[in-house]
C-alpha cells in the first residue's frame, strides 16, 4: 500500500526537524512525507532531515490554520496514496506504527480510519521533552494484547485515513487556526463510510508542545465556539460535545483560581464567557475568534 504521512506545523522548525527525523526510524518507511508550513521559516532545515527520515520529503506552504494546511497536504497528495497519515509535529510514533498500519488496513477492507492508543500525553500536563517521549517509544515491553473499540470519531494527534473513502470529505476551514475538534468534524463524516477504531496495536506518544497553539482567550471561545458549530453540521456525537462544553467550562471556573503554570486558566475562562454572551446574541462562531 502506498502510505503517505502529512504533517502540518507552525512556529516549530526546531521540533519538526526532529519529529521528521524520527521518522526514519520506522521499520516500514513513509513512501511519501509532505510538511504543510504558513512561511519557509516553519520549515527551516527540514531538506536535510529527508536522508534520515528515509523518504522523499515534499514541502508545501498553505494559509495559517490547521484544516487549511491538512487539506493543503491531501490536495498536494492528489489521491496518490492509499492510506494518509496525519502526524502532529509534536508525536512520535512508535517504530512499527507504519507496518502495524498497513497490516491492518490490507486485512480489513471495512476500516477506514484508525488512531493510536498513547504511551503518554503531554497535552494535559507540562508536556513531554522530544527525549522522554523517544525513551518511552524505544524501551521494551510487552506486546500489547490486541484491542481496539469501535470509535465513531478519532483523536487528530496522529489520524490515519484509508483515502478512498475519504474522497469529497475535507476539514473544515471555518475553524480557524489551531481548530479545536476539527479531528472529531473529519473523522466523524469518515465514519460513515465504514469502521473507526481506537487500536493498542499501534501506539505513541504525543508531546502536548506548547508553543505555536492559540492563545488561552481564543481556546476558551473554541472550546463551546466549536461544539455548538458542529453540533449544527451534525458532525459531532451530542453528549460529546455537551461533554466536553460542560467538562471545559467547570474546569475553567475552578482552576481559574489556582491555575497551572502551563494553562491560562483566566483567559480560558473569558473565552468561554464570551462565547456564551455571543451564544445568547446569535452571534456564535468559530471565526469569531479571529477578532479576539
Amino acid at each position: 500500500m502506498r502510505i503517505a504521512v502529512i504533517i502540518a506545523t507552525t512556529g516549530r522548525a526546531d521540533l519538526l526537524r526532529r519529529t521528521v527525523a524520527r521518522l526514519g526510524r520506522q521499520r516500514r518507511r513513509a513512501d511519501r512525507i509532505v510538511l504543510v508550513g504558513v512561511t519557509s521559516e516553519d520549515l527551516a532545515g527540514v531538506a536535510d532531515c529527508g536522508v534520515v527520515a528515509r523518504a522523499p520529503l515534499e514541502c508545501v506552504l498553505a494559509e495559517r490554520g490547521l484544516p487549511r494546511q491538512r487539506n493543503a497536504g491531501l490536495r498536494h497528495l492528489a489521491g496518490a496514496a492509499d492510506l494518509v497519515v496525519f502526524f502532529d509535529d509534536d508525536f512520535v510514533p512508535a517504530n512499527d506504527y507504519l507496518e502495524v498500519l498497513e497490516r491492518e488496513f490490507a486485512r480489513r477492507p471495512e476500516l477506514v480510519g484508525a488512531t493510536a492508543m498513547l504511551l503518554a500525553d503531554g497535552i494535559k500536563s507540562p508536556g513531554i521533552s522530544f527525549d522522554a517521549a523517544v525513551a518511552l517509544v524505544d524501551r521494551p515491553r510487552p506486546a500489547p494484547p490486541a484491542g481496539e473499540r469501535r470509535m465513531p470519531a478519532l483523536y487528530g494527534c496522529n489520524l490515519c485515513v484509508r483515502l478512498a473513502a475519504a474522497e469529497g470529505i475535507w476539514f473544515d476551514e471555518a475553524l480557524p487556526l489551531y481548530a479545536w475538534q476539527e479531528d472529531v468534524d473529519f473523522s466523524y463524516r469518515l465514519g460513515q463510510k465504514g469502521l473507526l477504531v481506537y487500536s493498542s496495536l499501534l501506539t505513541g506518544v504525543h508531546l502536548g508542545a506548547k508553543g505555536g497553539r492559540t492563545s488561552g482567550r481564543r481556546l476558551g471561545y473554541s472550546q463551546i465556539a466549536n461544539p455548538v458549530y458542529l453540533l449544527r453540521k451534525k458532525t459531532i456525537p451530542r453528549g460529546l460535545a455537551w461533554q466536553l462544553m460542560i467538562r471545559n467550562l467547570a474546569a475553567n471556573v475552578v482552576r481559574s483560581a489556582w491555575p497551572e503554570p502551563y494553562v491560562d486558566r483566566i483567559g480560558r475562562l473569558r473565552g468561554n464567557l464570551s462565547a456564551l454572551g455571543d451564544l445568547l446574541a446569535g452571534s456564535l462562531h468559530p471565526e469569531r475568534i479571529l477578532e479576539l
